[in-house]
């Protein structure tokens, strides 16, 4: 089934080059003849060169980012020759692509896996785009995008949709099919976008090669992801911003760290080589260019007045998971005041982001749970998750304490990571109820990756000891939508009927609302 999904996408040229985005279908041999043909070269290919489909992402109020990566054979190296190819663009008002305003031309390297990334100046503030590539004698599909408002601009209103964790074996993205048809300004990626794994049976789909290790290995898997059509669809639908956790490299990685006992010098190798193929397949600026095996991914991205994203990396500089890691009562690792998620420099910049913030909701887009949550319901017994913030108490009571003394405007967490749906209260003190809540978490259900069955009811039966956790679903998959105005916060978690199809219905599990000035999450 899923090579019939491949076989499909590359199948026609005039299937592939058909792209239905709104109400619109635009056919793009008919735009084609629209392009400057004064170009530095004619290749050609064995196939379709777009299999990957096109995004956009990182969206400021004068600019965004477009990619795009050349790749005829997706699965086997890129099927690319090892030479620099050319690739115009182009900016327009309409779907049609009749009103361009922007064009350029630029070169897809071989020691970038012919990925693009396309940095266009210039834009109007909170307007939609559309946009497209043209190499040789062969275009993309036409896709969508939106710049950011002016900074302090009013915005009455805002939605986005924050997405996690979805493991190509287990199921179908059909979360994809229904969110490319939301009503949004952005997607919000929070990691775990590829998984590292050997194939694994039992699934509806596998993965393309034993557990990955090496350059080509990273790039191949990311190119397996890619060819998903639904995956497709929602990045050529609106912006993204995009975050990794852990499985992008290797399972519960620490910094240079390894899961398992693996040489240290092989790992900082592996870690470059997943780096570099993240950089190569994301919509990412030249601000996070890898620099060997390391790549600035943190960083904020303001939206008007209305909301300010803090975007941030807990993986590249944390310390070393307390305890030996897992589910487990906490020993004093877990108290030591230099362990850390995001490293000292990171969590300056966000303390100065959030002191300096003029934005309404304050947003911390990250991977893990920062919520305190004890998984055991037996009286007088305590165990928490050490590769979450309860594994890291010091560092989670100084963020809570500035946020307590500096006030800044509602602040939110948004997590993924844990595949399931979560609402937590976030106080200054967990073990006291009645401390105060300065702050709202949300976390988001993963697209297709597995929340095991079996852990459902111990973890329902400890909600009674949990009092500032609102909301618990482990059954069910899908992403999370946000609908933001000056005066309240609305989260939708939209759930999938099924991932072991491809089809599915869409419905709300729940709502919740946290109202401006009142911290804490209300049910709806």
């Amino acid at each position: 089934m899923e090579r019939f999904h491949l076989d499909r996408l590359l199948s026609s040229r005039v299937k592939r080059r058909r792209f239905l985005i709104g109400a619109g279908a635009v056919t793009a041999g008919a735009i084609a003849t629209q392009w400057n043909h004064r170009v530095l070269a004619q290749p050609s290919f064995s196939a379709y060169p777009f299999s990957l489909g096109i995004a956009s992402g990182d969206p400021l109020p004068d600019s965004i980012v477009l990619w795009t990566r050349l790749a005829p054979d997706p699965l086997n190296g890129g099927g690319m020759p090892s030479v620099n190819v050319p690739v115009q663009w182009q900016v327009a008002l309409d779907e049609n692509m009749k009103e361009v305003v922007r064009t350029g031309t630029v070169l897809a390297t071989p020691n970038f896996a012919h990925s693009v990334h396309v940095d266009v100046g210039g834009l109007q503030p909170d307007r939609w785009y559309w946009y497209q590539f043209k190499v040789g004698n062969e275009v993309s599909p036409i896709g969508r995008t939106r710049t950011a408002p002016a900074y302090g601009a009013r915005v009455d209103k805002f939605r986005f949709a924050f997405a996690n964790c979805q493991d190509w074996q287990n199921g179908y993205y059909t979360a994809y099919q229904h969110l490319a048809k939301e009503d949004l300004d952005l997607v919000v990626h929070l990691g775990d976008y590829i998984y590292e794994y050997g194939p694994q049976p039992g699934g509806p789909r596998q993965h393309n090669s034993p557990e990955i290790v090496t350059l080509a290995d990273y790039r191949n898997r990311h190119a397996l992801y890619k060819t998903d059509p639904n995956l497709q669809a929602s990045h050529a639908a609106f912006p993204w911003i995009v975050t990794w956790d852990d499985h992008e490299v290797e399972n519960n990685y620490a910094s240079l760290i390894p899961e398992e006992n693996q040489d240290p010098a092989a790992f900082v190798t592996r870690r470059a080589n997943a780096y570099q193929a993240y950089y190569e397949h994301m919509p990412l600026r030249r601000t996070s260019l890898p620099q060997g095996p390391n790549l600035q991914l943190y960083r904020r991205f303001t939206f008007g007045n209305i909301a300010e994203f803090n975007v941030l990396d807990t993986r590249q500089y944390r310390t070393d998971q307390p305890c030996d890691d897992g589910l487990k009562p906490r020993c004093a690792q877990a108290f030591d005041p230099n362990a850390t998620l995001t490293g000292t420099e990171q969590e300056n910049w966000l303390f100065q982001g959030l002191s300096q913030s003029q934005s309404r909701w304050n947003i911390l887009a990250q991977q893990v749970m920062f919520g305190q949550y004890d998984f055991d319901a037996t009286p007088n017994q305590q165990v928490f998750n050490m590769d979450q913030w309860d594994g890291y108490v010091v560092q989670r009571d100084r963020i809570l304490e500035f946020i307590e003394q500096q006030k800044p405007s509602n602040p939110v967490v948004i997590t993924g990571d844990i595949h399931s749906s979560w609402v937590h209260d976030l106080n200054t003190n967990f073990d006291d109820p009645n401390s105060p809540t300065v702050a709202t978490e949300f976390v988001g259900t993963s697209i297709t990756s597995d929340f095991p069955e079996v852990f459902i009811p111990p973890v329902t039966a400890a909600l009674a000891d949990n009092p500032h956790t609102k909301f618990f679903d482990g059954r069910n998959r899908g992403y999370v939508r946000c609908s933001l105005t000056q005066n309240i916060w609305q989260t939708d978690f939209r759930v999938v009927s099924t991932i072991r199809e491809q089809n599915a219905t869409l419905s709300t599990l729940a709502s919740f609302v946290v109202q401006d000035g009142q911290p804490g999450a209300e049910r709806i």
